[in-house]
């Protein structure tokens, strides 16, 4: 595995850790600018919604740039705006900032996944999606309970701080590791016309459905774990970090799994990733009240989701492997629709009344959404014989390959 894959694993990280942070901070933040918890949880959502815009067209708007020199402008943009969000007394100035600073890491994970992917071998991708994706996963073990250990220790502008800072040394690994290449729009590569004509499957537009309800499942939780946990089950403050420590141990886990199984059985692994995840947050919901059960299914539940999102991520790249540039865009977007949803809906939920249960429930109702998706894109692809659709890394799908 090339070193330059784990660098932008390492970038990932920082951004994954303002992405998540968060969900450990909102009381914290509610308190500070005189907003509801639901407010504070948009701005999970307003990041989310950032990532789903500007996936999509940074990727395009970047497309004749060297993938170096595309990298290191997302990632500087990405810093400033968190010191301007660091520094900010106005939830509405602190809201835009995330969604800045959402366009700018949208652009870096859309040109860091077909970076990644091109610089191995085929049957290595779905590995070098993991180390990516994995950025994020350490971000959920180390970097979300540290922002949530220095909220509590000097308020939630230290956490927005640490992501800055952290993302200095990012920017300059980036700039010493990543290959100077050519523009992604040169003679001999697939025209963005012709992307989007590819993206237009009805297969792969269900399969970005379903990765999307998975992660709206998995953000509408997860953006509520802090009062779950603590008016809920009963963890003090203190507690919090190490339950988000939990799911981020659990995320690592699924993707590492994922990266190594899922190239040659996704189909497996993706359905029966969905089965468990719906079950596992039924479960959490009923024993939300018990803090050993609520410890356990937490890693059990970040372990699932990672595992079956990276799962989806590679399963994305096989079917719009003549659409290189645009295929790592619309799996981040996919996986941002359901991170603005999510937060959103869970926030709702509390809003009408019915508690800090309600979006572990709310969970659940997506997943059932996200299985009727996947199984008709199933349907779809084996009546379409479509390549490399739910099969392993075969003849097919590696001739066709993401270019490099």
């Amino acid at each position: 595995m090339p070193f330059a894959v784990f660098v932008l694993g390492l970038a990932v990280f920082a951004q994954g850790t303002s992405e998540f942070m968060l969900s450990g901070l909102v009381s914290d933040i509610a308190g500070d600018l005189n907003v509801s918890i639901p407010a504070a949880g948009l701005l999970t959502s307003g990041f989310a919604v950032g990532m789903v815009v500007g996936a999509p067209l940074m990727a395009l708007w970047s497309r004749r740039w060297a993938r170096r020199r595309a990298l290191l402008i997302f990632l500087g943009v990405f810093v400033a705006v968190h010191v301007v969000g660091a520094v900010t007394p106005s939830y509405g100035v602190l809201l835009a900032s995330r969604v800045v600073g959402a366009v700018a890491n949208a652009g870096f994970w859309a040109v860091a996944l077909v970076t990644a992917v091109g610089m191995v071998a085929p049957e290595a991708r779905a590995r070098a999606t993991s180390v990516v994706v994995g950025g994020v996963t350490v971000a959920c073990v180390a970097g979300v309970p540290a922002g949530a250990w220095l909220g509590e220790q000097w308020g939630w502008r230290s956490a927005v701080w640490a992501v800055a800072l952290v993302s200095v040394p990012a920017f300059f690994a980036v700039a010493r590791a990543v290959p100077d290449g050519g523009g992604r729009g040169e003679a001999g590569e697939v025209s963005a016309r012709d992307e989007v004509r590819v993206l237009r499957g009805a297969g792969l537009v269900l399969t970005l459905v379903t990765m999307a309800l998975v992660q709206g499942a998995t953000f509408c939780a997860f953006s509520y774990l802090e009062p779950l946990v603590t008016r809920v089950t009963g963890f003090g403050a203190g507690w919090v970090p190490v339950i988000l420590a939990l799911f981020g141990v659990g995320s690592f886990v699924g993707v590492s799994i994922a990266g190594r199984v899922g190239g040659a059985r996704p189909r497996a692994l993706v359905m029966a990733g969905l089965v468990a995840l719906t079950s596992g947050w039924v479960a959490l919901a009923v024993a939300a009240g018990s803090p050993v059960a609520v410890a356990g299914l937490v890693c059990v539940q970040g372990m699932l989701a990672f595992g079956t999102g990276t799962a989806l991520i590679s399963w994305v790249f096989r079917l719009a492997a003549r659409a290189p540039t645009l295929a790592g865009a619309f799996a981040t977007a996919a996986f941002n629709v359901g991170g603005a949803v999510g937060p959103w809906a869970g926030g709702l939920a509390i809003g009408e009344g019915f508690g800090f249960r309600s979006p572990v429930w709310v969970s659940a109702a997506l997943m059932v959404l996200a299985l009727a998706g996947a199984g008709a894109a199933l349907l779809v692809v084996r009546r379409d014989g479509q390549p490399g659709g739910w099969r392993g890394a075969g003849a097919e799908a590696d001739s066709e390959g993401v270019a490099a």
